[in-house]
């Protein structure tokens, strides 16, 4: 038996615009991703988060399958138009309404919520202003973090500020990929560091307000590994793990941009616009951090690439609906990776006193990893397959023993990067739902519980069932 560490937090993950539907309900203004997918040619299938898992109004039924399934926490974000139609002014008592119904009855069901600030829907009319490359943006996330803490800070114990800033600067703002559909790498570059500013502003404000629980980011990283042994390819897979994880987790663990990818920057004359006061803010120690891992990077030169200068070339290994190669041993790298990097420096600096729960256990248990001054949580990991809905037996059934063995590998990661020492405290499938998967519409599922959309009728997969039984067991056979 592989089991996992006491208060090891077994949940799954959801976003407001993939599963939330009614776009228009309630006060609820327009956001960038509204405005986006009703442009011609954005989105794969031409259709939008309208009415995606119409979880705005069937969230009792959800939650009455999550505690079928055992859950023990779900992850969900904040739309922000709801709370703020055009990211500013008065709040709308419906938006609130909502989110404060979904906690209570989370809460009721014995499931812890963890709930992400901002999850890509930045009110249009913010858009309008500059969006994110303006620096005012993130004042205005700060407003909108103290609105929702001061609304349900009281039962939610858990809280992600900002959901993978990479794709947001950068797949939203230079490759055009997602909203607002920017090409511009001076503009991705400034949204970098506006989005970091922002984290660091609502977790300044969480200290303010004095609320119990915990606050962290939730970062998308990878496993990158060069395509040769060619010396151009070596560096470019060094250049891609500072440009793209390191240029988030550098300042958030040391207060500075990594030299390599400023340099890189600017030798385009490109650079964050960091004010005086900018990096301490954002380097303000965090109560964990969020990992996303789906897939790891292979990684080649490539001098015609204007922006980076590298590109990912496919790996070996078998891969998921959505082209990513299924590589497990990546999350384990990942893990072991920034707990060496960025945790145990952290930790070295922190006075013995501080940290005597880490040091000395009670007798008789072992230390869980939330004793952790800054603990690792997996707030996303999961695999889109071609699922199919099929009858037997007179039930309706989906097997998806692909997405299976990709959860029990990547489980078997993280066991093995628990031995290693890495504070691993919680894992979060994605997602609980199919839903809307961003520029791929309604072409792709990753849900452990597939949705037919037409009916709207929720049908759990083998994959969910199987989950289900590792949360009861709290760990995997060996």
């Amino acid at each position: 038996m592989l089991a996992f560490p006491e208060g090891f937090l077994w949940g799954t993950a959801t976003s407001a615009y993939q599963v939330e539907g009614s776009t228009r309900a309630d006060g609820r203004g327009e956001s960038i991703w509204d405005r986006f997918t009703a442009e011609p040619g954005r989105i794969d299938d031409g259709s939008s988060g309208e009415p995606a898992c119409d979880h705005y109004r069937r969230w009792r039924e959800d939650i009455q399958l999550m505690q079928a399934l055992g859950l023990q926490a779900y992850r969900f974000s904040i739309s922000w138009p709801r709370i703020y139609p055009t990211g500013e002014g008065a709040p709308n008592p419906a938006g609130l309404d909502f989110y404060d119904r979904l906690v209570d009855g989370l809460l009721d069901a014995q499931i812890e919520p963890l709930v992400t600030l901002y999850h890509w829907d930045l009110p249009q009319a913010l858009q309008a202003q500059g969006g994110w490359a303006r620096r005012e943006t993130a004042a205005r996330f700060r407003d909108l973090a103290v609105t929702v803490m001061e609304r349900l800070g009281d039962r939610v114990k858990l809280w992600l500020t900002i959901n993978e800033p990479w794709v947001v600067a950068f797949l939203g703002h230079l490759y055009g990929e997602h909203a607002p559909g920017l090409r511009d790498l001076a503009t991705a570059v400034r949204v970098s560091h506006h989005l970091l500013l922002a984290h660091g502003l609502a977790l300044q404000a969480f200290r303010q307000l004095n609320l119990p629980g915990r606050m962290g980011i939730s970062l998308d990283l990878h496993a990158y590994v060069p395509a040769s042994s060619a010396p151009e390819d070596q560096e470019a897979a060094q250049r891609a793990l500072a440009l793209e994880s390191g240029w988030f987790l550098d300042p958030l663990f040391r207060g500075r941009y990594p030299d390599t990818a400023l340099a890189w920057y600017q030798a385009r004359q490109v650079e964050p616009p960091v004010e005086p006061g900018d990096l301490e803010l954002i380097a303000q120690p965090m109560d964990f951090l969020g990992v996303n891992y789906y897939t790891r990077h292979v990684v080649a030169h490539d001098p015609s690439e204007p922006w980076t200068g590298i590109r990912n070339v496919a790996g070996p290994g078998p891969v998921t609906a959505m082209g990513w190669e299924v590589y497990p041993q990546g999350l384990q790298e990942v893990l072991t990776w920034v707990h060496r990097t960025y945790l145990a420096p952290r930790l070295a600096a922190v006075p013995a006193s501080s940290r005597a729960r880490e040091e000395v256990p009670s007798a008789g248990s072992q230390p869980s990893p939330w004793d952790h001054p800054c603990p690792l949580i997996i707030t996303e990991n999961g695999a889109a397959y071609p699922d199919e809905l099929v009858e037997e037996g007179g039930e309706l059934r989906v097997a998806d023993p692909e997405r299976i063995a990709y959860l029990e590998g990547h489980l078997r990661a993280i066991w093995q990067a628990l031995q290693e020492g890495a504070p691993v405290a919680g894992y979060f499938a994605w997602s609980f739902l199919d839903n809307f998967e961003w520029a791929r519409g309604y072409t792709r599922r990753f849900g452990l519980v597939y949705v037919d959309y037409p009916t709207q009728r929720r049908i759990p997969k083998a994959s969910a069932l199987w989950y289900r039984d590792v949360i009861a067991r709290h760990g995997l056979d060996a």
